[in-house]
């Protein structure tokens, strides 16, 4: 959570997905009495919103128009439809595809006739609010491409009930007060890791009668002795340095479940505005290119056309805290070419977007622009994990697996794997990262 404009934003994590009973951020969050009182309300527990908040919306078509509400709703209907036969091949021997992204374009063929009650521009219409689906699909299972998330363990993902919510006073606000339990000085700040070597015999300085398995290394030269260490770096830093992070190197089945897994980018752009351009009852923003088609391939050109995997904005609320600030998601390829434009290049892009969808050519710039760039940044190198093509379920449990491999090893669980990678169910989220740090506590409390 980072000040800006006259409140907070989230360069990260930015909702509770699924805030009832069994989510456990929810229900530290309301035991620290960090939530509003909309969180609270029980039939908001209850709503059964699927990974998707069902905020009150209009969509701006690429012509510069709203578009119509009914037909937007219409092809919304169809993609959730379809996304959700998509979680019934779990255990599947033979599914319909290799990826999520095959199957949603094959059903949408073959409905095609049959949008936009057979009238050509009706038709051309629902096609461009279901390529603005799919890149939405994008952002939520932090991928480029849905072509590149596996069909057959798609199912197993859990997605809580409950509506949607964020923290009046910013995520952040959670873990600080987790923090404060902590006595003064048990953690320790930028102490970059260069190494972690495991199965070794280190002694500290005048101290013969102890050895320890474990030696991490810090990048400014300190280091700690441990007999155990919870490693919790993301999957994407995984990727990048598990060969040369840990000596020796970790053993091939869990490098190949760290080569397999899926990690992409999902990132946003927040624009600060003098005035709303947007009616106060609007919570998200919608953008569809009028001319785009899921049924046919998108212009490679970054640079030309990075803007168009935008999924719109969604409204900071309450503008009383926040001023008037629009927060944009994107993701893939798009996102990281994003990265390494300069805030002004990002600034009058969005602004000539906005224009265009608006229709209004003389609509104010917005006064400033964050963003976050979880690709370029050094210890995660993208946002969180997916189930790739050529992965499953299995291979985020062989990620969670403790080393030594072997349970008869005299020094036991010298590596402890956590984060949202290493849980099966909820990767991805927050609650899910919770949990699988919790889970490696209870394997050492059991020790």
């Amino acid at each position: 959570s980072l000040p800006a404009a006259s409140g907070l934003v989230e360069m990260g994590a930015h909702w509770i997905h699924g805030p009832s009973p069994g989510n456990p951020i929810f229900c530290l969050a309301t035991r620290y009495g960090l939530l509003g009182p909309e969180a609270a309300r029980e039939e908001n527990q209850r709503v059964e919103a699927g990974g998707h908040p069902p905020l009150p919306s209009v969509t701006y078509g690429s012509s510069g128009r709203v578009l119509s509400p009914e037909a937007v709703s219409e092809a919304h209907n169809l993609f959730d439809t379809l996304l959700a036969s998509a979680r019934a091949f779990q255990g599947a021997e033979e599914p319909p595809a290799p990826s999520v992204g095959q199957y949603l374009r094959a059903e949408i063929a073959r409905r095609v006739p049959a949008l936009g009650r057979g009238e050509e521009d009706g038709r051309q219409l629902q096609l461009a609010v279901l390529a603005a689906c799919l890149k939405l699909e994008c952002c939520i299972s932090g991928t480029h491409s849905m072509d590149l998330v596996a069909l057959e363990p798609f199912g197993e993902y859990i997605s809580l009930p409950g509506l949607d919510c964020t923290f009046p006073g910013g995520y952040s606000s959670l873990p600080d007060r987790m923090l404060s339990a902590l006595p003064e000085g048990t953690v320790l700040f930028n102490k970059a890791v260069r190494t972690i070597q495991w199965q070794g015999s280190f002694r500290e300085e005048g101290d013969e009668a102890r050895d320890f398995p474990i030696r991490v290394e810090c990048e400014d030269g300190d280091a700690f002795l441990a007999d155990h260490v919870i490693v919790t770096v993301p999957l994407g830093f995984l990727k990048e340095r598990h060969q040369d992070f840990f000596q020796p190197p970790l053993p091939e089945r869990k490098a190949e479940a760290i080569r397999r897994l899926g990690f992409g980018t999902n990132n946003k752009i927040f624009l600060e505005f003098e005035q709303p351009f947007w009616e106060p009852q609007q919570q998200l923003l919608e953008v569809v290119w009028e001319d785009e088609s899921p049924l046919e391939e998108t212009n490679a050109d970054l640079e030309a056309n990075w803007f168009k995997k935008l999924i719109g904005f969604v409204v900071l609320q309450p503008p009383e805290q926040h001023g008037h600030v629009l927060c944009g998601f994107i993701a893939g390829k798009e996102s990281e070419y994003m990265e390494t434009l300069s805030d002004a290049e990002v600034l009058s892009t969005m602004t000539r977007i906005l224009r265009t969808l608006t229709g209004n050519p003389r609509l104010p710039p917005p006064r400033s622009v964050l963003r976050s760039r979880w690709h370029s940044a050094p210890y995660t190198q993208g946002s969180y994990s997916y189930v790739a093509v050529g992965s499953s379920g299995d291979d985020i449990d062989v990620l969670a697996q403790p080393l030594p491999e072997d349970p008869k090893d005299p020094r036991p669980l010298q590596l402890l794997f956590a984060g949202e990678a290493t849980h099966r169910t909820f990767y991805s989220t927050t609650h899910g990262a919770l949990l699988s740090g919790w889970r490696e506590a209870e394997r050492l409390n059991q020790l």
